[in-house]
Order: C-alpha cells, then sequence, then structure tokens
C-alpha cells in the first residue's frame, strides 16, 4: 500500500521547470551545449569582498546561532541602507534577519494569515508565494492580471476581488516573471485601498536595486505599516547564502521573533557575518557594475525576441526577466520550451510556473547570461521557429 501523506503536501505544486532543468542536465551530460535561460540566478559569482568576509567569519569561530532576529550589526547595517537608498529612519528593532525570502514570506503567512483566510496576488506572479500560504493552510486568491495593469494589482481589481475571507494583498516591485514596477503613486493607492478595508499589506521588493533607468520606490515610503520581503540573493548575489530580511510594523515584531525562534532559529551566522560587507563602498561599485550589465542584456534581448515574433508588451524595468507571449507563434507553452530545448537546446520556463491566466501563452526568459551568449540564444531560437509545427506537436 503506497504511503499516505498530508492533503497540503499534494495541494503544493512542484516547481514545472525542474523537469525541464533535469533534461537539460542530461543533455549537458551527453555533450550538448546547453543556454540555460530558464532559472531565476544571477550568473555572477558571490562578490569577492563578501565571500572574504564569509571567510573571514569562519576563520574567527563565527559558527554558533544568532538571536532569532538577526545579528545587530547586520539589522544596523540594513537600516543605514534604508536611509541611504530611499531616506527612510528604519529602527533596527523592526527587521528580522531570515533564511531566505522564503523565512519572510514563511514568517509574515503564519503571522498574518488563518487558516481558510486569503491574500490577493496577481496571476502571473512568484509560485511559491501561493504555495506558502497553502502549507499555513490558507489561500491565495489568484487576481489574473495583464499588459493594461502592467502586470500588477490595481486598486480597482482589490475591490472586484475582495471577500469576507480576504485579509491582505501581496505585491511584488520589481515583479517575478514580469519585470514591471510600481511608482510611489501605485503603492500610496493601493495602500489607501487596503487600509480602507482593514487588510495588510505586503509586498515583495526582492528585486530591488535590478532597475533599469529609475529606482524602484520602497513601499515604506507611502506606508510605514506595510511588510516588506527581500533578500541578499538578486542585487547583492548570495543565492546560496539563503539569507534574507523582512521589515515590519513595531508592534508585529515580538510575535515574529516568537516564530522564528520556533521555525528556524536563526538564519545562517556565516551568512550574517558575510552580508555585513554589502554595503561597503567597494562592494556596491561592483553590484552597481553588475546592473549596468544586465540592462544591457535586456536592451539586446527584448527587441531581439520581439523581432522573432514574441509579444512583450510591457517593458520591463528591473529583475532580469522577460514575460514573453507566444500566441504568434502558435502552440502550447510546454510544448515549445520543449521543442527549443530539444532541438536548439536552449532552456526557458513555461507560464505554467506563474500561474493560470494564459499561462499556456506565456513564456519566460531570464537574461542571466552574457550578451554574446545571448546573442547565440537568439540565433538558436531563430532556427527553432523555422522548424516549429505546433500542430504536430
Amino acid at each position: 500500500m503506497p504511503p499516505v501523506y498530508s492533503a497540503r503536501s499534494r495541494a503544493i505544486e512542484p516547481f514545472h521547470v525542474m523537469a525541464l532543468l533535469a533534461r537539460a542536465q542530461a543533455l549537458e551530460a551527453a555533450g550538448h551545449d546547453v543556454i540555460h535561460l530558464e532559472i531565476g540566478e544571477p550568473d555572477f559569482p558571490t562578490a569577492a569582498p563578501i565571500v572574504q568576509a564569509g571567510q573571514a567569519a569562519l576563520a574567527a569561530g563565527h559558527t554558533r546561532y544568532t538571536a532569532a532576529r538577526g545579528l545587530p550589526a547586520l539589522r544596523e547595517a540594513l537600516s543605514g541602507f534604508y536611509a541611504r537608498r530611499y531616506g527612510l529612519d528604519i529602527d533596527p528593532q523592526r527587521i528580522l534577519i531570515t533564511p531566505g525570502g522564503s523565512g519572510a514570506l514563511l514568517l509574515a503567512a503564519a503571522l498574518l494569515v488563518d487558516p481558510g483566510k486569503h491574500w490577493l496576488l496577481a496571476d502571473p506572479g512568484y509560485p511559491c508565494n501561493r504555495h506558502f500560504l497553502r502549507l499555513v493552510e490558507a489561500r491565495a486568491q489568484l487576481v489574473p492580471v495583464g499588459p493594461a495593469s502592467a502586470y500588477q494589482l490595481t486598486p480597482e481589481l482589490i475591490d472586484q476581488h475582495w471577500t469576507p475571507d480576504s485579509v491582505g494583498a501581496l505585491l511584488a516591485s520589481p515583479a517575478n516573471p514580469t519585470g514591471t514596477v510600481l511608482s510611489r503613486a501605485e503603492l500610496a493607492a493601493l495602500s489607501a485601498t487596503l487600509r480602507a478595508r482593514g487588510g495588510h499589506l505586503l509586498v515583495d521588493e526582492i528585486y530591488h536595486g535590478l532597475t533599469y533607468g529609475l529606482e524602484a520606490p520602497s513601499v515604506l515610503e507611502v506606508d510605514d505599516e506595510a511588510f516588506v520581503l527581500n533578500s541578499f540573493s538578486k542585487y547583492f548575489g548570495m543565492t546560496g547564502w539563503r539569507l534574507g530580511w523582512l521589515v515590519a510594523p513595531q508592534a508585529a515584531v515580538p510575535e515574529l521573533e516568537k516564530l522564528a525562534q520556533n521555525l528556524y532559529i536563526s538564519a545562517p551566522t556565516i551568512a550574517q557575518h558575510a552580508a555585513l560587507a554589502c554595503f561597503e563602498e567597494d562592494t556596491l561599485a561592483i553590484l552597481e557594475a553588475r546592473r549596468a550589465e544586465f540592462a544591457k542584456r535586456r536592451d539586446y534581448l527584448l527587441p531581439a525576441l520581439r523581432q522573432l515574433g514574441f509579444r512583450i508588451d510591457v517593458e520591463p524595468q528591473g529583475a532580469f526577466y522577460l514575460y514573453a507571449d507566444i500566441s504568434a507563434l502558435g502552440g502550447d507553452a510546454q510544448a515549445f520550451c520543449a521543442h527549443l530545448l530539444e532541438t536548439e537546446h536552449v532552456a526557458v520556463t513555461p507560464g505554467l510556473d506563474f500561474g493560470h491566466y494564459r499561462s499556456a501563452h506565456h513564456v519566460r526568459f531570464a537574461y542571466t547570461q552574457s550578451v554574446p551568449r545571448l546573442e547565440q540564444a537568439v540565433a538558436r531560437i531563430a532556427r527553432a521557429l523555422q522548424h516549429w509545427r505546433p500542430d504536430a506537436v
């Protein structure tokens, strides 16, 4: 008799792109050159000053637990970062260091959503957000969004989809998979709408720092009671170090600290010491040079894909993704991704991973490769399109 696992486990969907990644790795093992545009991880290694700080922490014996809220020095450094970058006075006591941005989301979900209640989320959006809600026996109310609202929730959409079981909304700016950014005025309007309904406002700011031609405003500039999720993974390039943070209203901190103590004790100690180097001038200069490189990649890949027939109605202003409509090319997104991988060895993510609304007509490109590598990818995609026969799939 097969084992019986929990309903919540069965309800949480896998990352569909992982099957594609496994196939890509098998092709590589067989000697094929695969261009990876599917995984949302910067191709740059962690900046040398951060690595050196981590090595120094190991040498100094910093291998024990920290307080559940994180190293005081790191929370103070983040407070200073908010002051310099956004002009905000954020008390370090309001900042909790977490195991990745995922740890911040888990804390927020556990604190704010009772079983059966829900947050409103944009569809398409990052899939783990809805899965964390399921983990705490809550739900995600997915709201279909498209180019007309830059793939973002609006006050009108919140009013339209709000129900008695709604307790808040989780936004993302810049967003994954679309790269769109909410303006200060848009954040203020969303905040006012939720405040009028007594709802919580949460904003995923994980891709802050990776914007092009503008600086993304923090929701804390317009709403000091909002919850902010962030991470050292994207702009700071520390994906494998598993480190993030949560900014919360002061009144919520004791409950969040209690949850942190029980759920994970503390974030990785060595990673916290390494992250102290993130805010040094030399490190920030490296990170800003990388941001400029991402901008060059976007500025190459966006028009190149449009010329091939991919429809990208909203120019992404941040992150490192292009969310492309393949309707004009015909066929299903998963079949197209499989065709692209098998025939030309280019890996991209099908829209199914990001929600349900028109997901079969979209794919996501991650421009986490160099411009010469992207040029190779575009040439291969052009060849794949010449023999793409969706009706034959």
